[in-house]
């Protein structure tokens, strides 16, 4: 009849469910579960991205590789002259005049493999990222709340390539070391990135019902891990974790000497080392007495089994992190512990994030 709508195909009927974020159909939530194993493996990428990254700065490969060549550079050096090729590049840089002067091909192919086999990480990590997606698009999986939240992840991996690069540039010209502030952006945005992506799978995966306490501290908590882990990449800019290899005192004293010789005074918050490991050793202090305080507080509340099990894992995680990161600093910065200590704090940050979603009131699959 004039004037009456067309009934809706069975495509439309589909996509339909799927902007509404309807899971109670069973191929619903096996396309849901698909795409949230795939953010999955995105984070354990990404986790191992962080993790092989604190190692190369930590072995001094960071500034090995001299250019960025986004395409040909995914291939190593596969011949003797491009090997020296490479180290001639090397050779020119502030690293190699000031510190490795005399270096082997052996040595310098050590360091090599390190930053390439990061930078390799960072391809496959895009690759993994953007082939499904495109896919999913295609198929028309993706529900509409999620479209705008996933492009903005493309765009911020593509953020995050430009500034590892950017970062790199900072250590080539005068000084051999990257700039700290730098360093900081750059794993900001990777974990920007992992909590996008973790915090969509949860999404998709794990639909919540509505919690009897939403335990409204959780955000806090999370923000205090956030800015703990980014304070730890000015330790590791300004190589801080070498100087005052004591704990819970700083040369004999509670406030580190020469905490304050820097003009102006805010430039000790960032460029000066004492300060910068005592800011960092009071966050770390900080987030495992939130952690601590929040799952002595939810003892007695009337929390859901999985609450209860997020509780748990962000209490241990979080007294893991700091005994990593006390050990850490007394023994001097061993490479396995110091690398541990830096893959923990993701896992902590995941916990708080787990947390958050099943203390959520509101049900289905959004964002």
């Amino acid at each position: 009849m004039p004037g009456t709508a067309s009934p809706a195909t069975p495509t439309q009927a589909r996509q339909t469910q799927l902007d509404q974020g309807d899971v109670s159909d069973g191929g619903l939530q096996r396309r849901y579960r698909i795409m949230g194993i795939w953010l999955l493996l995105c984070c354990a990428v990404l986790l191992a991205l962080v993790a092989v990254g604190g190692a190369t700065r930590l072995t001094g490969s960071g500034l090995s590789i001299t250019e960025w060549n986004p395409m040909s550079g995914a291939l190593p050096p596969m011949s003797a002259e491009r090997w020296q090729q490479e180290f001639e590049l090397y050779r020119q840089s502030p690293e190699y005049q000031e510190i490795n002067r005399g270096m082997s091909m052996s040595e310098f192919q050590f360091i090599y493999w390190w930053e390439w086999g990061h930078r390799q990480l960072a391809r496959f990590l895009g690759l993994i990222f953007a082939v499904p997606l495109a896919w999913f698009w295609w198929r028309g999986w993706i529900p509409s709340q999620m479209r705008w939240p996933l492009v903005g992840l493309i765009a911020l991996g593509g953020l995050q390539a430009w500034m590892g690069w950017y970062m790199v540039q900072s250590g080539l010209v005068d000084e051999p070391r990257v700039s700290q502030y730098r360093l900081a952006a750059h794993l900001g945005l990777a974990l920007l990135i992992y909590v996008g992506m973790l915090w969509l799978a949860l999404r998709l995966i794990w639909p919540v019902h509505a919690q009897p306490h939403r335990l409204r501290a959780v955000p806090w908590v999370l923000g205090l891990v956030g800015l703990t882990i980014v304070s730890g990449a000015f330790v590791a800019g300004l190589k801080a974790g070498y100087v005052f290899g004591t704990f819970p005192l700083m040369g004999g004293q509670w406030l580190p000497p020469g905490g304050l010789y820097l003009e102006p005074a805010w430039r000790n918050l960032f460029d000066n080392p004492a300060t910068v490991q005592f800011i960092h050793r009071v966050l770390g202090v900080a987030t495992v007495l939130a952690a601590a305080g929040l799952w002595v507080w939810s003892w007695r509340r009337p929390l859901s089994a999985s609450q209860r099990l997020a509780l748990h894992a962000v209490a241990l995680l979080a007294l893991l992190q700091v005994t990593l990161g006390i050990a850490t600093l007394v023994l001097s910065v061993p490479i396995k512990l110091a690398v541990a200590h830096q893959a923990v704090a993701v896992l902590l940050l995941s916990a708080v994030l787990v947390l958050l979603h099943c203390s959520r009131n509101r049900e289905g699959v959004g964002v």
